[in-house]
This record gives C-alpha cells, structure tokens and sequence, in this order.
C-alpha cells in the first residue's frame, strides 16, 4: 500500500511540474522587456558607419587622434613592455591567437576605434558591431580590461605600429 501512495505522490508531482512549454514566467518576460528597452542602438554617433572599419572609431573616450607618419620610437619601447606584460596571454603580434594579431592594424581599423578597444573593451563589445564580430570570433573570450590609460594605450598602437 505504501508504493502505491508512493507512486501516486511521485507521479501527481510530476503531473503537477509539467506545465506548458511555451509559456514565459511572468519574471522572464519583465526581463525581456527591460532588456529590448534598453538594448544600445547602432545609430550612436560612436559606431555610425558601422560597415565601413575606417570611419568606425568605436565606443569610449577617444574621439580623434591623430597619428604622425613617424614612429616615436621612445613610446614605441614603452608600449612594447606594456603589450609583453599585459596583452600576450591573448594577442600574438603577428598571428591570431586567442585574440586577432596586430599586425597591420591601423591598416584594418581606426587609430580612434584601436584606442577606444584597448580602453574600453566592455562597452565596445556591446555596443560596436566590429568588437562583436570579434567577440564571436574569439569564441565568445571578451577582451580583458588591462585598466590601462590613456598615456599607455597610445603606447601600445605606437609600438603596434612598429610589427612587420
């Protein structure tokens, strides 16, 4: 008699937690909601001409930056020990690794969209159409933020500059 209450117990549980498939809890569609709200729009002026690389300059701080024909080569060493220390985990310099090789990068991207990567990979890969591509193309591994500023940043493209 005890397996007989017991299977009924069991089976009425089960009965009872199966409910309709299609159906959205209540918690889940608030969510949905909030989220399509506050999706970021592509027609920011940061990431305007999204399918063109070369006019895109990205998502952060960096709106213009103008790069000299010559390579600094005192910025280039520092940015140089600054990429050894902090970027190599990912990025090899001239073949994809973890994250994409950085030769010929300015070749492919904005100086702006470049800097604005390096500073401010969260926002960029939620809101640029390139750093998503990326994103997907790394497998999902999200930049890490290196917490770098500004100073060091540009000493970073500077010694990316230099990789032949």
């Amino acid at each position: 008699m005890k397996k007989v209450i017991l299977l009924g117990i069991f089976a009425g549980t089960l009965i009872v937690s199966c409910g309709k498939k299609d159906e959205v809890p209540d918690y889940a569609k608030n969510r949905e909601v909030e989220t399509e709200q506050t999706a970021p729009s592509l027609d920011t002026p940061e990431v305007a001409n999204a399918d063109d690389p070369m006019s895109n300059k990205g998502v952060g701080p960096v709106k213009s930056l103008e790069i000299p024909e010559t390579i600094d080569q005192d910025m280039a060493a520092a940015g140089k020990e600054i990429y050894d220390s902090k970027c190599t985990a990912c990025h090899k310099p001239t073949v994809k690794f973890i994250g994409p090789a950085q030769k010929g990068l300015l070749d492919r991207r904005t100086p702006e969209w470049a800097m604005n990567m390096i500073l401010n990979p969260e926002e960029m890969i939620q809101k640029d159409p390139i750093a998503k591509q990326l994103l997907a193309e790394a497998n999902g591994a999200p930049m890490a933020n290196q917490g770098l500023t500004e100073e060091e940043a540009r000493q970073v493209l500077e010694y990316i500059r230099t990789i032949e």
